[in-house]
């Protein structure tokens, strides 16, 4: 990376501990409310919710980010974007955080969900923080310096494939919160991915899938216009860890922030299944062009 791009303004070493700290600050306020009472509001007409929890973990990130880099944008899941004090020189550096990924499954009482930070140099993402507060463990990454496990050791795929996985690959769907379920193109894609895989998880929590494939717990990601603040923080983690990422048509994917939903959909797999998903992503999307959008819809009712 060059010195001349926003990334040199700051040492991602020290902010990966900045950012590792405020994540598993947060995740010990969530584990710690997570049997109280909860207050769920609808947070839009897509039935997607925000609780009482989502504030008080963002709002905890919120501080201790303004206290290390009171110089840097924020954009944040529940408060948006919030710009930096001053130019500071870091005008080009901007945080995402996502304090409660997964608040549908924790308002039916599911406890699957995570904590996710990520630094991005402009559009791009360079620093990756995911913390499992069921688990208590943290998993991250640096741009072109590989990803680490939750001990500080370095985190790589296992190139061995589980027995009876090449046959049977379990695989993980996430599309954004506006997606409707008979989505002319999302419809037929997620139900390929399910004739041609094993088992298709649907977590709603992205940043859960993106840690079990950089830990080669699962084989592959296919995600449909999703949500961009808690994109790149699962990115970054599986790319350092040796996952391939694509656009949906196979074309070189960099999950920035200045890109259009259609621009974020996704594959993102174990080497040795890169092709199979992305041949079910090519059939799905030819289908969704012959149907057209009433006859993908008379399929899905």
């Amino acid at each position: 990376m060059s010195p001349r791009t926003p990334a040199a303004a700051v040492d991602l070493s020290a902010a990966r501990r900045v950012a590792v700290r405020a994540a598993e600050e947060a995740g010990a306020l969530l584990r710690a409310r997570m049997d109280g009472p909860l207050d769920v509001r609808l947070k839009d007409p897509a039935g997607d919710v925000v609780t009482d929890l989502d504030v008080a973990a963002e709002s905890l990130i919120l501080r201790r980010l303004r206290e290390s880099y009171p110089g840097h944008r924020v954009i944040a899941e529940e408060s948006g974007v919030t710009a930096g004090e001053g130019d500071g020189g870091d005008g080009g550096l901007v945080w995402l955080v996502d304090p409660l990924d997964g608040t549908n499954n924790v308002a039916i009482g599911m406890p699957v969900y995570a904590v996710g930070l990520a630094l991005c140099a402009g559009s791009v993402p360079v620093l990756g923080v995911v913390h499992d507060p069921v688990s208590g463990r943290t998993w991250s990454a640096i741009r072109d310096e590989g990803a680490q496990d939750p001990s500080g050791a370095p985190l790589a795929l296992n190139g061995r494939i589980r027995p009876g996985r090449k046959e049977n690959p379990v695989f993980a769907w996430t599309q954004g919160h506006k997606v409707g379920r008979c989505d002319p193109v999302a419809f037929p894609l997620r139900s390929m991915l399910e004739a041609s895989s094993g088992r298709l998880l649907q977590l709603w929590a992205p940043l859960v899938a993106w840690v079990m494939l950089a830990r080669g717990d699962i084989d592959g990601i296919v995600g449909y216009r999703p949500e961009v603040v808690d994109l790149p923080a699962g990115a970054i983690l599986a790319a350092e860890a040796g996952a391939e990422l694509r656009a949906l048509d196979g074309s070189p994917y960099e999950p920035g922030i200045d890109r259009s939903p259609d621009e974020l959909s996704f594959v993102a797999a174990r080497p040795a299944f890169l092709d199979t998903l992305l041949e079910t992503t090519g059939k799905a999307s030819r289908l969704a062009r012959e149907a057209g959008p009433e006859g993908v819809l008379r399929v899905a009712w």
